[in-house]
Formats: C-alpha cells, structure tokens, sequence
C-alpha cells in the first residue's frame, strides 16, 4: 500500500525505517513531479492532493521524526520550505496554505520518513480542514513546562 513503510518496525519510542514510499522516491525507484531538489531535499507534488500545488518536501535524510533529523537536515528544510511556499502562492494564485507535518502514528503520521506538506487553501471546500479542540491552560503548570523544555533543548 502506497503511503506505509514496507521493512520497518515500530517501538514505543519511534519507528525504524529500512524501506518507504519517500525512500524509493528519493532513490528514483519510483517516479515523481519533481518540483525541487538538491543535495540534502526533494519536493515533489503529492499524488492525492488536498487541493491543486498541495506538495511535499521531504530531508534526503532517513528519519522516521523531526526529533530524530540532524540539525543539518532540518536546516536545509528550513531554507527551502519558505522558498516552495512562495513559489506555490504565485502558482496558484492562492495565497493561504497549510503546513503539515506529523510525528508518529498516533500523530496521524502515515509515511515514516519526515515530510512537511505545503497545501493551498484555495476555499473552505477545498485543501485541509482542520479540528482544534482547545484546552484551557494553568499558567503556573505552563511555567513549570517552559522551564522544564528550556533546560531540555540542547
């Protein structure tokens, strides 16, 4: 199936990738409309849109999540994610997009190869719908988060 990794096993921690749909792109194993690439990223059209431009851009780089890529990798998609979001604006004459990008499977993830998806939101009829259940936050709890994160970020 289109979209599962096909040699990979999964842990409670994270998932171990050998064979994905994304690394058979990247290998040219299986085809794709190009829209960028260079030596650390490829971006390509995604073959179910959401809504017409709707791509991906995936790091050359085999991680299953953001929390696994080298800062090196994560750089070069930063660069260029800005870059592909102009370039779709002005092609689609669509100005508002989403950017998606999931972390493991009960985060939605579908392919375990890190991959951001750059959708134009042409109408409400038309790219990704989103749900978001908010919750009301304690702020002496979101203090003691923060600085617990803080001391963690390396």
């Amino acid at each position: 199936m289109l979209g599962t990794s096909t040699h990979a096993t999964f842990s409670d921690t994270h998932m171990v990738m050998t064979d994905t749909l994304f690394s058979r792109i990247i290998d040219g194993s299986i085809p794709c409309h190009k829209v960028y690439e260079d030596p650390y990223v490829l971006a390509f059209l995604d073959i179910n849109p959401l809504s017409i431009g709707h791509t991906l851009l995936i790091p050359k780089e085999a991680k299953a999540t953001m929390g696994e890529l080298s800062d090196e990798s994560a750089a070069a998609l930063g660069r260029v994610l800005p870059r592909i979001c102009r370039a779709i604006c002005e092609e689609t004459d669509c100005q508002d997009y989403n950017i998606l990008q999931n972390n493991g499977r009960a985060a939605h993830q579908a392919v375990f190869h890190v991959h951001f998806h750059i959708i134009p939101k042409p109408s409400s009829q038309e790219g990704l719908g989103v749900r978001w259940p908010t919750k009301d936050m304690d702020h002496q709890e979101g203090a003691a988060m923060a600085l617990r994160l803080k001391n963690r970020i390396l």
